[in-house]
């Protein structure tokens, strides 16, 4: 049954295919024949085969001032091509002062809400300051007095100020040095730094906070060497 069917289907092949060329054969026949129909139609209209010759001589003059046109049709559209490619291009720049805008406004945003939390954590600390009884609820310095605890918190809270400036970029590490080797003659701030060294030090390597950490630090062993200079 497959042999027949195999047969059967190349026999309907071999005949489409006869009959494919066949109506080749004949649209090429038909195209020569209404071809010539044509062109002898056209003579006839011109007056004869001389006078259909100067006629397309004459066609052909119009055909040189035909491509003048053209050519100046393509330098139009060349221009308006290069005219879309500036409006595109001032478009992209305009899109990207955009974008730069956005940036700018999404980290002030952040800014913004930094500056309203560090707030609040002044505003806390304030209160542990202020109410020692405030200071057994979150206490990070158990087993020291009122007094040593309120340093610390003021302690904590100048290094949170400076690391908010350098932070924000308005401060360099030559300046954030100063301020450290000035801090750290105080033995309070000392204290301070010896308490919570370990969670500082904890910081991811490449982040912010952790850069103003070992400049502090840098500061801290250079103080305890006793001559200035790096331990």
């Amino acid at each position: 049954m497959a042999g027949i069917s195999t047969w059967r289907s190349a026999s309907r092949a071999i005949v489409w295919l006869g009959v494919a060329l066949i109506g080749t054969a004949a649209v090429c026949l038909a195209s020569l024949v209404v071809s010539g129909w044509l062109i002898s139609g056209v003579e006839q209209a011109n007056g004869g085969l001389e006078e259909a010759a100067q006629r397309s001589a004459l066609g052909d003059y119009f055909g040189a001032v035909s491509a003048v046109f053209s050519g100046v049709a393509v330098l139009l559209l060349v221009a308006t091509l290069l005219f879309q490619q500036r409006e595109l291009r001032m478009q992209r720049e305009e899109l990207a002062l955009q974008r730069r805008e956005l940036i700018a406004s999404r980290e002030e945003l952040r800014r913004s809400a930094t500056a309203d939390l560090r707030g609040l954590h002044i505003q806390l600390t304030q209160m542990q300051m202020n109410d020692a009884s405030l200071a057994e609820v979150w206490n990070d310095y158990a087993g020291h007095s009122p007094a040593e605890i309120r340093q610390l918190l003021f302690a904590n809270l100048t290094y949170s100020h400076y690391a908010l400036i350098y932070e924000w970029g308005s401060m360099s590490d030559a300046e954030v040095l100063a301020h450290a080797r000035s801090l750290v003659r105080s033995p309070a701030f000392r204290r301070y730094w010896q308490l919570s060294r370990d969670a500082k030090a904890a910081l991811p390597e490449d982040s912010t906070e952790a850069r103003f950490f070992r400049l502090f630090d840098r500061a801290i062993r250079e103080a305890s060497t006793g001559d200035g200079s790096p331990a």
